[in-house]
């Protein structure tokens, strides 16, 4: 178990133009869950009007994440090159494209090459945002402030799915399903452009003066700036280096602990979910593709309920117990839902018993892995190399993320439905073990208090 001294926390009041900037930013995890979730129910219509099998099903819904795969791979060179608040801006452009290009889509190879389009904003989005939120807030509610973006994420999940259940009856419906994203994406990019750049980027580039205007008008105090000024400073003296720095010891154990939880996140199963839930509650006995999507709508609801208790709680318990305590949930839930499909003899109460059982496993995802492990990675990693140390990782989380996605129906038919979720049951019990030994606890520390841990 490892953890980092305590350090008390500041009491001073916080701008209220802080939450007007992290709240824009976080429009790049509504667009994130948006463009993930919007696909579980639109697949249920695009198998139809395009013939596809399970296969193609999979390539369709896994397009999105070839994209978010190469936009977090360029993600971090870009971010450094031109800046956090630039490279959202391009991803919302990118978010616009995409969904332009999946509502006029006139076959499959049209869909999925507009749909990796959006997985490059995506993939820019999933960690430039908090990352940007975490360079921009105080420590003192830093955690919240980043995991808003993680609750911007389930937020834009529930209204995909609400979406589909709006069109599910419409001719061509799935077109709007797809297309309606560039509301958000346009409200992205416009309100961005008038956001403040980050006041740690701005300092890494030599421009300190830029950085004090920008730290004046989103803290309440002069001489806190002041303070911080020198901290980012003084941090970065001790920390040059490049991407070779991704090699020393240090870093390689952050490095380690970020991606160790990146993959965990996926291969637990939790996208599953996500992309397939109208899929898996068809199967469960729910035979209307209209009243599946409703189903995964109130685990949706739920995905976002348990956030927001992650948020209150973050800042207050810390890091670790709440994803100790989420992965629990996480156990139970799978279990309870392999044993279900087990039980044959459980007739019309098998699709209420796998509603209830995804609720209990979302629940426990959304108060643990799925937030906590956006925070972390854009906490743990020293100034000079956590743009490609974000990089890293979120490569990594969408690359399981791909793996899990693509091969998730054809599992079902190999080793069936049961085993398939025990399997993501076991995976739960080795990350929780992953968790307990090796993740260092981060609340209430500095961004730059954080780095002298690794150098333990």
């Amino acid at each position: 178990m490892t953890k980092l001294s305590p350090n008390p926390v500041s009491h001073q009041k916080t701008s209220g133009f802080i939450y007007i900037v992290t709240t824009i930013a976080a429009l790049g995890g509504l667009l994130f869950g948006y463009d993930t979730g919007v696909i579980s129910g639109a697949i249920l219509y695009i198998k139809q009007q395009f013939s596809l099998s399970s296969a193609g099903q999979e390539v369709v819904v896994s397009a999105v994440l070839v994209g978010a795969i190469l936009g977090a791979a360029a993600g971090g060179l870009l971010s450094d090159r031109i800046g956090r608040r630039s490279s959202i801006i391009l991803a919302a452009i990118l978010f616009t494209i995409g969904g332009l290009g999946s509502a006029w889509a006139s076959d499959s190879t049209w869909l999925i090459a507009s749909r990796v389009i959006v997985g490059l904003g995506v993939g820019l989005a999933s960690f430039i945002s908090p990352l940007y939120n975490s360079e921009v807030a105080p420590k003192k509610i830093r955690g919240a402030l980043v995991m808003l973006n993680q609750l911007a994420v389930t937020s834009g999940i529930v209204l995909a799915y609400l979406v589909d259940y709006g069109f599910s009856g419409v001719a061509d419906g799935w077109r709007w399903m797809l297309g309606l994203s560039i509301v958000p994406a346009i409200a992205l990019g416009v309100g961005m452009w008038f956001m403040p750049r980050s006041p740690r980027w701005l300092v890494s580039k030599n421009q300190g003066r830029e950085a004090f205007n920008v730290l004046s008008r989103i803290r309440p105090s002069q001489a806190n700036v002041e303070a911080e000024i020198e901290e980012i400073h003084q941090g970065i003296q001790q920390e040059q280096g490049d991407w070779r720095e991704l090699g020393s010891p240090r870093i390689r154990k952050a490095l380690i602990v970020g991606v160790g939880l990146a993959i965990l996140q996926q291969v637990t199963g939790v996208n599953t979910v996500i992309y397939y839930a109208p899929t898996i509650l068809q199967s469960a006995g729910f035979e209307s593709a209209a009243t599946s999507i409703l189903g995964t709508t109130g685990i949706g609801v739920i995905n976002v309920v348990f956030t927001i208790v992650a948020i209150v709680l973050i800042d207050r318990l810390g890091r670790r117990p709440l994803l100790l305590t989420g992965l629990v949930g996480m156990i139970v839930g799978l279990g309870a839902l392999g044993l279900a499909f087990q039980l044959s003899n459980l007739g019309q109460a098998l699709g209420w018993v796998a509603i209830v059982s995804l609720m209990v496993y979302i629940a426990g995802f959304a108060i643990g892995m799925g937030p906590v492990f956006w925070l972390l990675i854009a906490e743990i990693y020293p100034l000079n190399v956590r743009s490609q140390a974000m990089s890293i990782a979120t490569v990594a989380n969408w690359g399981a993320n791909f793996v899990v996605a693509l091969t998730f129906l054809s599992l079902t038919e190999w080793i069936g439905r049961s085993w398939t979720f025990w399997l993501y049951g076991i995976i739960s019990v080795g990350a929780w073990l992953f968790v307990y030994y090796l993740v260092p606890e981060t609340k209430g520390r500095s961004l730059e208090e954080i780095q002298q841990h690794w150098n333990r």
